[in-house]
């Protein structure tokens, strides 16, 4: 007797349907429209929606619909707009917040960025560094240029306290340009409790620069 031909379950077969697009596709735009303006966006804040491939083309028709601003390879705005200067450029800490969102990199503002930041330097860097533990890469913001090195754990041994930003600022600067003037600045913008917290992380200092760090927790 000849047995019964095998039938395939329209589950077995069923490719991944193109209709679940649209949906990814909505998801996403909620978030955008809630958003902020001046909010950024990588591919893997959304990676729980859908397949890359998914997000990539619903980014993609965002962009064509103005809704967001295709600042580089992998990374969108909500454009932000000012009456007098129109459409401007993302912040730097808009930018750091979707680069560390998914990951959770720690990061330490460094060189011209750490001096502008405590107001040592009016300068404001197109070219922004960070020393991180993870991953070095240069990010590109439209006319700024992020950059994350990675660096040694005594480095970042400090990042996230104003020991740490403090410390990078002033190395950045120099022996030669810790004016009396940059000093009494530094004492009248950071707290008396921030200042005297020096001391904790003095030897992760370079020597010379030390006895800068305790007269500036002194009172």
């Amino acid at each position: 007797m000849k047995a019964p031909a095998r039938t395939t379950s329209a589950r077995q077969i069923r490719p991944s349907r193109p209709s679940d697009e649209p949906g990814i596709e909505a998801s996403i735009a909620r978030r955008v429209r809630r958003a902020k303006p001046g909010t950024v966006f990588t591919p893997a804040l959304f990676a729980g929606v859908g397949s890359r491939a998914a997000i990539d083309k619903a980014l993609q028709r965002l962009v064509a619909r103005g809704d967001l601003r295709r600042l580089s390879r992998g990374l969108y705005d909500k454009p932000r707009q000012d009456p007098l200067l129109g459409t401007l450029w993302p912040s730097v800490d808009a930018v750091i917040a979707a680069l560390t969102g998914k990951d959770k990199l720690r990061l330490q503002p460094t060189g011209a960025y750490a001096a502008n930041l405590l107001g040592l330097s009016d300068q404001v860097p197109a070219r922004v560094e960070f020393l991180t533990d993870g991953t070095s890469r240069t990010v590109k913001a439209g006319p700024m240029q992020i950059v994350l090195k990675r660096t040694t754990p005594r480095q970042m041994a400090a990042a996230g306290r104003t020991s740490g930003l403090v410390i990078q600022a002033l190395r950045s600067l120099g022996a030669d340009h810790l004016t009396p003037q940059r000093l009494n600045k530094l004492r009248r913008s950071i707290p008396v409790a921030q200042r005297r917290a020096l001391i904790d992380d003095l030897t992760l200092a370079p020597g010379w620069l030390q006895p800068t760090l305790r007269a500036l927790a002194a009172d």
